[in-house]
């Protein structure tokens, strides 16, 4: 079955809030990717965005965690007031996100369409018709 997990959107200060959150629940950091770190065709970001994050996965027990990202200004800024999270359902394989993604995008607008990602995972996300925000991946 797959898992849930939250994923938190910031303005600039994703890794001071997991450093925080590694600090409350231990462990490591399983993933950190910068903005600098990918690249592919059509994929641009101003100098002053490539240090921020752009994924960071902070494992919380055995099959939980939690990930994040900055939002880079050109999309706008998080009102820190509103719900800014995102589901994170990590499949056991392709064919459960295919059918997980299909199933939420009834009436949904999405925002990433599912397929291989630049940073390696099947990826896709979208916004529900009841305006949750949703991101299936599987790592395989």
């Amino acid at each position: 079955m797959a898992t849930i997990n939250p994923h938190i959107h910031f303005n600039g200060n994703t890794e001071e809030a997991f450093e925080f959150y590694r600090s409350i629940f231990g462990g490591t950091f399983s993933k950190i990717i910068r903005f600098k770190d990918i690249s592919f065709e059509g994929f641009t970001m101003p100098e002053e965005e490539l240090e921020k994050i752009m994924h960071i996965a902070l494992p919380i027990g055995a099959t939980t965690k939690i990930t994040g990202s900055d939002v880079p200004k050109m999309l706008g800024v998080v009102n820190e007031a509103e719900n800014r999270s995102k589901i994170t359902i990590t499949a056991n394989s392709k064919q459960e996100a295919d059918a997980l993604f299909n199933g939420l995008s009834e009436g949904a607008a999405i925002e990433c369409e599912l397929g291989q990602s630049p940073w390696g995972s099947y990826f896709g996300s979208l916004r529900d018709k009841y305006g949750i925000e949703w991101m299936i991946e599987f790592v395989g």
